[in-house]
């Protein structure tokens, strides 16, 4: 090969939605872009976004590829690559699958953070592996998964691409993800699985200010315990690769910083896989050395192999003729690049590599949804009684399921998905009279339908008042060059490029809690948003569902109605207010002090979750290789309840975390039964006991719980030990 295409590899430079348009017929045809671009390097790398549909491509339903054609686009485009590549090397289709494939007909999941709630590594596999097969059955190849970012400041928009603020229960998903979309380790990926790119490497998360694209502050300890289990989890996996942050760490950003890209994850963790840079990264080291050119070849240099969007990888010829860097940086990017391709079975299938288009979507979807609801408090309020024949459905969420779907999110079909409104009239018994009135907007000071909705509560035997927050964007969002909002349009309270100062909701929406509470009618709040909101502790009972899909309205009404036991556990600490945060649990180990305006304490921490039963936990105690615990249904009902294994440090080299979690277990129990849970020791590769590191565990149902609870026996390690 030629250094120029060499370099052709390694880049990944237009946007999918310009190398195609439609013809007058329905079909597709090939842009003079799309030409212009595989003629500058004689073939392509890679193309982003090929099937991607939302409002920054512009892209809506009979403009680009659905289900039924998507595959024959993907089939034209690869045929024109490997035609003009004197190789035939085929190109790699990327494609974005936060929680489903973002395209026309893809199954849409809930987000990460409602992932998390649902503490199933097992359910989220197989909706991972459903993720996967759409893909691969609409000719794509590489997915790219938020996994990664660990929430510390729920003010960031993204949050709601987060697992939770744990690196622990971040790391089983992770993994969870891995094996879900690429199957079991091996050379080639089998029909139907894709190669994952797990996103953002590393601590983007921690954000000051909870700015998206902000600095991080981070020392090295705390990149190490909190931001880099779930990659170090995810490698392990088999992960294909892993995308390089906008972030800084330790001054020097991500795609630029050879500590963190060879060092850290080829050297010593042995990663044999891609590194792709986040979109325009590259181009960003520019501030750094002067221009574009030299920019590209410090993120080479760094370890970065596979460009997005940046002009920077188109200058690498340059930069070797220059002696910016060396050829061998090329080659073995390139060889990366080609390996990846030869594992995905492109050399060997260069056409109508495809496989059939997967079934079950929705059920997947739902059961994620089911299993992420959390029920924060209950005053007796919930399930609802059989006595109520009267339901008010109130608030902005409350008939719509636009904003159930989160950020990352492609164009839905008219009439898909089910609101909490359609979900309660459909599965309420016969003879209940469900009244409805939204009352206000997600944002803005109109309260002028704030009556309407009182007299509705009022008349009622229960308010159901579901309120939060968007994530939907729209054709007059104002985008950044990568795809962040700018602007966010007026609904916009989270996603990308949508972080807050304060975690409140819109004024109207305080105003109508206040209003049907004043009424005296009980009322249930239901929060469907992509971040903690704070609300004030005035209803009867309150509920989260983290941007819980199309069907999520489906899954709350069964919480509410008590067909389904609230299954979810909350991922992150809920926040009194923003002026509080940091409010994550696993804090170092010291004497903080309170506010003398409000407790610093948050009101719901991490690990909480009630159910309609109630449970007992026994005290822990040390059986050989393994912590066990009894836990006891006590209620009239049968439940579920997440046991949570927390390791407290009493005393170790350096300051310790006031607790680690470092096992979980769901337990169904009948009333009245009793089981033990069992966590075996040694099973966590990510984290060690140092030697002379005094420790003692706890079993509890939340993090808060695990404080108060009788901890097993102290023991000193003798030795290295695994957890």
């Amino acid at each position: 090969m030629t250094l120029r295409e060499k370099v052709g590899q390694l880049n990944q430079r237009m946007y999918g939605w310009n190398a195609y348009h439609r013809t007058p017929d329905g079909g597709f045809q090939l842009t003079d872009a799309l030409y212009a671009e595989t003629d500058r390097f004689e073939g392509l790398g890679a193309l982003y976004g090929l099937q991607r549909a939302d409002a920054w491509s512009g892209v809506e339903h009979g403009e680009g590829p659905g289900a039924e054609d998507g595959a024959a686009l993907a089939e034209l485009v690869q045929r024109h690559v490997v035609e003009r590549s004197r190789f035939g090397i085929p190109a790699l289709f990327v494609e974005e699958v936060p929680h489903g494939l973002m395209a026309l007909d893809g199954t849409v999941l809930p987000v990460n953070l409602a992932v998390g709630a649902t503490w199933d590594p097992a359910l989220y596999e197989r909706a991972a592996a459903h993720a996967a097969a759409e893909l691969r059955a609409r000719g794509g190849h590489v997915a790219l998964v938020s996994a990664l970012d660990i929430a510390r400041d729920p003010r960031w928009g993204r949050t709601e691409e987060c697992f939770g603020e744990d690196p622990y229960l971040a790391a089983r998903l992770t993994e969870a993800v891995v094996r879900g979309m690429q199957g079991e380790p091996g050379e080639h990926f089998a029909a139907g699985k894709a190669a994952v790119v797990l996103k953002h490497f590393a601590g983007q998360g921690a954000t000051v200010g909870g700015r998206n694209s902000a600095e991080s502050e981070l020392g090295l300890r705390e990149l190490h315990e909190i931001h880099l289990p779930a990659a170090r989890a995810g490698i392990r996996a088999g992960a294909a690769a892993v995308m390089a942050a906008y972030n800084q760490v330790d001054g020097l950003p991500c795609a630029g910083n050879r500590a963190l890209l060879t060092e850290l994850l080829r050297v010593q963790w042995g990663f044999e896989g891609l590194v792709m840079a986040d979109g325009l990264a590259v181009d960003r080291l520019a501030r750094i050395t002067g221009d574009k050119v030299s920019a590209g070849a410090l993120a080479l240099d760094a370890g970065v192999d596979l460009s997005l969007w940046d002009e920077g990888f188109t200058h690498l010829e340059e930069a070797v003729e220059r002696g910016l860097v060396a050829e061998e940086a090329v080659d073995a990017a390139v060889a990366r690049v080609l390996r990846l391709k030869f594992r995905l079975g492109l050399f060997d299938r260069r056409h109508g590599d495809t496989t059939a288009p997967p079934t079950g979507g929705r059920d997947l979807s739902t059961a994620l949804a089911r299993a992420a609801v959390t029920l924060l408090r209950n005053d007796g309020v919930l399930p609802v009684p059989d006595s109520v024949s009267r339901i008010a459905v109130l608030g902005p969420q409350s008939a719509t399921t636009a904003h159930q779907l989160g950020d990352y999110t492609a164009p839905q079909p008219p009439g898909t998905g089910t609101s909490v409104l359609d979900a309660l009239r459909t599965l309420a018994r016969p003879g209940v009279d469900i009244r409805h009135a939204p009352g206000c907007a997600l944002t803005g000071d109109d309260l002028s339908g704030i009556p309407a909705a009182v007299a509705v509560a009022a008349a009622s035997d229960l308010a159901v008042l579901v309120l939060g927050g968007s994530s939907a964007r729209t054709p007059d969002t104002e985008f950044d060059a990568n795809g962040a909002a700018r602007t966010a349009v007026s609904h916009m309270t989270c996603g990308e490029g949508a972080d807050l100062a304060g975690l409140g909701l819109g004024r109207g929406q305080y105003a109508l809690l206040d209003a049907v509470v004043a009424t005296g009618t009980p009322t249930a709040v239901v929060l469907i948003q992509g971040r903690p909101h704070v609300v004030p502790d005035t209803a009867g009972a309150l509920l989260t569902a983290w941007y819980p899909g199309p069907w999520g309205g489906e899954a709350i009404a069964e919480v509410l109605l008590g067909l389904t036991e609230p299954l979810g556990r909350l991922p992150l600490s809920v926040p009194r207010s923003a002026a509080q945060l940091p409010v994550h649990y696993n804090h170092k180990d010291i004497e903080y002090g309170g506010y003398v305006d409000e407790s610093a304490e948050p009101p719901h921490s991490f690990g909480h979750g009630l159910s309609y039963t109630s449970f007992a936990y026994g005290p822990p105690r040390l059986s050989g290789l393994a912590v066990e615990a009894d836990v006891t249904n006590t209620g009239r009902r049968q439940g579920r309840s997440v046991a949570q294994l927390y390791l407290r440090r009493l005393r170790t080299p350096v300051w310790p975390r006031t607790l680690e979690l470092c096992g979980f277990q769901a337990v169904e129990l009948a009333p009245g039964e009793t089981r033990t849970v069992a966590f075996p020791l040694g099973a966590d590769e990510e984290a060690a006991v140092p030697p002379g590191t005094v420790v003692e565990f706890r079993v509890a149902e939340s993090a808060r719980a695990a404080l108060t609870a009788v901890p097993t026996q102290s023991f000193t390690a003798p030795d290295e030990t695994p957890l």
